[in-house]
C-alpha cells in the first residue's frame, strides 16, 4: 500500500502503538488527534494533524490532501463511569463525531474503515467465553455508543459501499515491548497500570472490589489482551478489506481469563514489590467472568497473539511504569 493510512486518535494508548506498528511495516501514516487525552510525543512518526472529529472542515482538508487507503478509528471516550454521568459527551464524541468521519470518507471515496469497538456492547454475558453470536445488550452509554456505530457502519456499507471491520476489545493491556510507549490515562482506570502504580509507589495501594465471586479465588476474572496483539489484528483486518473482503466484526481477547488476584500476584513477582491491597465492596454490575472467544479472528484473519502470557503483559507494562515520574 503506497497511499497513507489515517489513524484517528493515534496519540492515545492503543493508537500510538498502532502508528508505530504501521510505520515499522512500511506504511505511510497520517495521525489525526485533538490531544484531549492523547500525547503528541507518543506519535512516533509520519504526519501529525491536530484536529477534532467535530470539525468537518478540518476533516475535509485532510482528505483532500491525501488519498487514504484506509482509516483506523481509536478516538473514542472510554470511561464507563463517566459515560453514565455524562451520556451527552459519549453519544456526541463516540457516535456523532464518528458520523462526521464516515461522511468525510464517503465524500472523498475512501472505502475501508477499521473501528475500535468494545466487549461492552455485549452487556451482562449469557455465557463465557463470549463469541460473536452473543447478543448485543450494552448496559451503559459507553457500550451503547459503540454499538450505535457498529449499526451505522452496516448502513453505510449497504448505502455507500463503505467496508468496515469492527474489533471488539476485551481488556487492552501491556505496553510496547521496546519500552517506548505505554498507558498514560488521566485518570487511570485499568487494573494492570493501577497495580503497577501501587508497586512503584505512585499510589498507596490497589483496591480489590469483592472476593466472593464464583471464581477459583473469589475475585473477578477478565481477559487481558496485549496492546501490540490488538494492533496486529487491525493490520490483518485492513489487509482483509484491501483484498476485497466484506465488512465483519471480531472479538479480540487472548482467550485466557486472569483474576484480579492473579494480576496482583503476577505484579508482585515481576516487580519484587509487596503491593498493598485495599479490600473494597463489590461494584454493582461487575460480572464474575468476562472472557473472549477469539476463534473467528484466528481462523478468518489469521490472528495469532504473540504476548498471551500474563507475566509478559505485566512485564512490558512494568518497564513502561518505571519510566514514569515519581516512581519509588
Amino acid at each position: 500500500m503506497n497511499n497513507p493510512i489515517l489513524v484517528v486518535g493515534g496519540a492515545g494508548y492503543i493508537g500510538s502503538h498502532m502508528v508505530k506498528l504501521l510505520l515499522a511495516a512500511g506504511h505511510k501514516v497520517v495521525t489525526l488527534d485533538n490531544l484531549a487525552t492523547g500525547h503528541r510525543d507518543a506519535v512516533s512518526g509520519g504526519e501529525f494533524v491536530h484536529a477534532d472529529l467535530a470539525d468537518r472542515a478540518a476533516l475535509d482538508e485532510v482528505f483532500k490532501r491525501h488519498a487514504f487507503v484506509g482509516v483506523m478509528h481509536f478516538a473514542s471516550s472510554i470511561q464507563v463511569g463517566e459515560s453514565v454521568a455524562r451520556p451527552d459527551l459519549y453519544y456526541r464524541n463516540n457516535f456523532s463525531h464518528t458520523l462526521n468521519l464516515l461522511d468525510a470518507m464517503v465524500a472523498h471515496n475512501v472505502k475501508r474503515f477499521i473501528f475500535s469497538s468494545t466487549a461492552a456492547i455485549f452487556g451482562e454475558p449469557d455465557y463465557v467465553p463470549i463469541d460473536e453470536a452473543h447478543p448485543a445488550r450494552p448496559i451503559n452509554p459507553y457500550g451503547i455508543s459503540k454499538w450505535m456505530v457498529e449499526q451505522a457502519l452496516a448502513g453505510y456499507d449497504r448505502a455507500f459501499g463503505l467496508k468496515s471491520v469492527c474489533l471488539r476489545y476485551f481488556n487492552a493491556a501491556g505496553a510496547d515491548p521496546e519500552g517506548e510507549l505505554g498507558e498514560r490515562h488521566q485518570p487511570e482506570t485499568h487494573l494492570i497500570p493501577l497495580v503497577l502504580q501501587a508497586a512503584s509507589k505512585r499510589r498507596p495501594d490497589i483496591a480489590v472490589f469483592g472476593r466472593d465471586y464464583d471464581t477459583p479465588d473469589g475475585t473477578c476474572i477478565r481477559d487481558y489482551v496485549h496492546v501490540m496483539d490488538l494492533c496486529q489484528a487491525h493490520l490483518l483486518a485492513l489487509d482483509k478489506l484491501a483484498a476485497g473482503g466484506d465488512s465483519d466484526a471480531f472479538n479480540l481477547g487472548n482467550g485466557n481469563g486472569f483474576s484480579v488476584q492473579q494480576v496482583i500476584d503476577a505484579a508482585r513477582r515481576i516487580t519484587g514489590q509487596p503491593i498493598a491491597v485495599k479490600e473494597s465492596p463489590p461494584r454493582p454490575g461487575d460480572p464474575a467472568r468476562l472472557v473472549a472467544n477469539s476463534e473467528r479472528a484466528r481462523s478468518v484473519l489469521g490472528w495469532q497473539p504473540q504476548y498471551a502470557d500474563l507475566d509478559v503483559i505485566v512485564g512490558h507494562a512494568w518497564e513502561w511504569e518505571k519510566k514514569m515520574p515519581a516512581c519509588f
